[in-house]
């Protein structure tokens, strides 16, 4: 069995990588939430007490809980346990197509796409899964596309403390695609790099994997 190592404590943890966000003070009741998805409902010009609205509020109010988690998880607990025997392995780790949803801060719309992380590490290494709950944790807030990519690659970064950290999002946004222009299927790709993954080289081996077959 692997060996497990605690890390060591890190003090130049970004804020957003060692805690989750603040919750806004006071926090809005259920009640108050569903009340203003009601108000939503009407200007969008129905009835929310009709059969089929009535109990939408409740519904709405779940599922925000759900798709934003994200503002009750902490990234450093993602990836604080990692495993140190891994004999004389130092070359990258990566993770495709993993697939993500977020919504976009500015109309509160979904986009949705695949993540492809990879990071060089150094006698150490995180379970492939807590990359892929890591990505979620950031997701799970209202986002852009390009914060998401750096918050990412910043919290494997500081946390793991790597050679270097690869991180490419693609993702198409349903506010680009259902209202404005109205263009379905364009994807918007994002990049970070650090470390040894600003080197050309690096980031050419990195893509190429991405992009080829299974």
């Amino acid at each position: 069995m692997d060996a497990i190592l605690k890390p060591f404590p890190k003090p130049q943890l970004s804020d957003h990588v060692r805690a989750a966000p603040r919750p806004v003070s006071p926090r809005p009741s259920r009640e108050d939430a569903e009340a203003a998805v009601k108000t939503l409902i009407a200007f969008a010009g129905d009835d929310p007490a009709r059969e089929g609205l009535r109990d939408t509020p409740a519904r709405v109010v779940s599922a925000y809980e759900e798709l934003f988690r994200g503002y009750r998880e902490c990234p450093l607990d993602v990836l604080d346990r990692t495993f140190s025997e891994i004999g004389r392995y130092d070359d990258l780790v990566l993770i495709r197509d993993v697939p993500f949803s977020s919504h976009c801060e500015h109309h509160m719309a979904p986009f949705i796409g695949k993540a492809h992380v990879a990071y060089i590490p150094i006698e150490r290494v995180v379970g492939l899964s807590k990359l892929a709950r890591l990505i979620d944790v950031y997701a799970r807030r209202l986002q852009t596309q390009e914060h998401l990519t750096s918050q990412v690659a910043t919290a494997i970064d500081e946390i793991l403390k790597p050679r270097g950290v690869a991180v490419m999002l693609e993702a198409e946004h349903l506010c680009m695609s259902m209202r404005g222009v109205q263009k379905p299927g364009v994807s918007t790709v994002t990049t970070q790099f650090t470390g040894s993954f600003r080197e050309a080289t690096e980031q050419v081996r990195f893509i190429t994997l991405v992009r080829s077959a299974a």
